[in-house]
């Protein structure tokens, strides 16, 4: 299986490139991390990078000034040729020319496929939607109770990184409805049942803490 490249960006090692990684490795501020950065913002030990399977798993080592990878801050993240991570001032972009080209025209062939499959008679209103007086398409008596399903245990770091994602995919959604939602204080209306908007507000609540939890086991859950 080929190493991992990793190219500084920006920072004061800007212009270094690492190339043929073998995961495990560890950045940081550091000497004895594979890659020591110049950077007064970088953590002595900042993150680690290993092998789960066939996947690359990002790990934050309990940072102070945490890492994001493609702008969203993260504790764990499955990571892809062209993803950029950055750390302090420091600005690393993951993969060579080649595997990040590969990457580009996997996605360009996926989206050709998918836009063939589109019928071009779907309506992209969706349904059961009504500016003045929405209506849920899920029936009340059928919406989950207050409990969320328990965290799985012993997932191995690629699953952990996998429950992430999915969390942080969910969260996003609900981010977008809630900021998207029109207010009304004097009639208390929204673009949705005020009751439906506190169960989004307490749903997007308990996904951050899920996902907090799924990245580190030792934070408690609530």
């Amino acid at each position: 299986m080929s190493g991992v490249t990793l190219k500084i960006l920006h920072g004061s090692d800007r212009g270094k490139v690492y190339e043929d990684l073998q995961p495990p490795f560890t950045v940081g501020r550091e000497e004895g991390n594979d890659i020591q950065l110049n950077d007064e913002r970088v953590s002595r030990c900042h993150f680690k990078v290993q092998r789960d399977k066939d996947r690359l798993v990002l790990t934050d080592l309990d940072s102070t000034n945490g890492t994001k990878v493609n702008g969203f801050e993260c504790q764990l993240k499955i990571l892809r040729h062209g993803d950029l991570i950055s750390v302090g001032r420091s600005l690393m972009l993951m993969g060579s020319e080649a595997q990040i080209a590969e990457r580009l025209a996997a996605i360009g062939a996926e989206h050709s496929s998918v836009a063939n499959e589109l019928s071009p008679s779907v309506d992209p209103t969706p349904s059961g939607v009504s500016e003045r007086e929405p209506k849920s398409s899920i029936p009340e008596e059928s919406m989950p109770g207050m409990d969320l399903p328990e965290i799985p245990a012993d997932m191995s770091p690629g699953q952990r990184a996998q429950v992430c994602e999915i969390l942080d995919f969910l969260q996003s959604r609900l981010t977008a409805i809630i900021a998207s939602g029109r207010t009304d204080d004097a009639n208390q209306e929204v673009t949705m049942r005020f009751a439906e908007w506190q169960r989004l507000l307490d749903t997007q609540a308990r996904l951050s803490n899920m996902s907090r939890h799924v990245a580190d086991p030792e934070w408690p859950t609530h």
